[in-house]
């Protein structure tokens, strides 16, 4: 027997259109969010950068590929981690090929971006049999300039990360193992999302968003949301070549 409240067709009908209003809302206040979003000022990009491509250097103008937009995840795979990328930012990353078609199709190239050397890049996506296009921002200010990483002296100077470097909780503990470096380097990645427009031959910064906002997750969490179960609060990330074989996926 469930432990579920369970109840009548009627009352379920109910409580869904009380719930429906609250969605409304919640979809009225994110169409405003997505307003102030587009009204944010662009910002021009005056630092020349050079990244390692797997075709070779490119600047940040030219991993546009013609595009004039470039929309860009920010994976947790520092040149410190021995394993690989951090698990989470791996389950995101997983689910970013089906969009590069249509994204490539509405003037917006999608990308993303690592600490890294290129090397360990290219072995990883192939790893993880990825489509879209990896960059190395490893020998660059990059990363630091955007805030996609810390600096060991900018990680000292963040209480809650020097917090969850010398008290880590259990999840973190196993998180340090499974990319193979000590809290205080991984912990110095960000994961986030960041934005960039190109015109009238400058690049402008106009985006920046990172965890803990839920737009810096995994796709399939926004699933799980609609699911009956509640899941749990840590829930522990793996990837996808390394599940439990007595787990109850498919």
């Amino acid at each position: 027997m469930t432990e579920h409240k369970v109840g009548t067709r009627e009352e379920w009908q109910a409580a869904r259109e009380e719930l429906a209003k609250l969605e409304g809302e919640q979809a009225q206040r994110d169409e405003e969010i997505k307003q102030k979003r587009l009204e944010l000022p662009w910002v021009r990009v005056e630092k020349e950068y050079e990244f390692d491509t797997e075709e070779g250097k490119r600047t940040l103008t030219e991993l546009f590929d013609g595009r004039s937009q470039l929309l860009a995840y920010n994976i947790m795979f520092g040149p410190d981690y021995e394993n690989g990328a951090c698990p989470g930012c791996t389950n995101l990353a997983d689910g970013l090929d089906g969009g590069l078609t249509h994204l490539n199709h509405r003037d917006v190239t999608l990308i993303c971006f690592s600490r890294a050397p290129i090397e360990r890049l290219t072995a990883y996506k192939r790893r993880m049999g990825w489509q879209f296009p990896y960059v190395s921002t490893y020998n660059t200010e990059f990363a630091f300039d955007f805030g996609l990483a810390l600096s060991e002296e900018q990680a000292q100077e963040i209480p809650q990360v020097r917090e969850l470097i010398e008290s880590p909780p259990e999840w973190l503990e196993e998180w340090s193992g499974q990319v193979g470096a000590d809290l205080e380097d991984g912990l110095r990645e960000g994961p986030g999302w960041i934005a960039f427009a190109r015109g009238d031959g400058t690049v402008y910064h106009t985006y920046t968003v990172m965890a803990p906002d839920p737009f810096v997750a995994p796709y399939y969490t926004s699933l799980l949301e609609r699911t009956p179960k509640k899941q749990p609060e840590e829930p522990r990330a793996w990837r996808k070549d390394e599940y439990p074989a007595n787990g109850k996926e498919s």
